[in-house]
């Protein structure tokens, strides 16, 4: 299944309403989140998805009210220097 990594701007949140986000990204139904990061002092999100397609993406993310800055598909990726295919 096609990976995705979205960034979010967490707009004056605590990290009890960051938590919140994260579990109701880690509830979804129709995409995987399979990691999400959070930097609170920059007030940044990362989330690393994996989604049938970009538009089932997005339609989740505006099903949830949940802005994306940028959302980027993942095509590689490398753990020892060698890149693999994502699939």
């Amino acid at each position: 299944m096609p990976r995705y990594l979205s960034q979010h701007t967490l707009a004056c949140l605590t990290r009890q309403g960051a938590e919140e986000l994260a579990r109701r990204v880690h509830a979804a139904k129709q995409v995987t989140a399979r990691r999400v990061l959070v930097n609170m002092q920059e007030g940044k999100m990362l989330v690393e998805f994996d989604a049938p397609g970009r538009e089932e993406i997005e339609k989740w993310f505006a099903a949830e009210k949940f802005h994306f800055d940028w959302l980027l598909r993942i095509e590689f990726e490398t753990s020892d220097g060698t890149l693999k295919a994502i699939t």
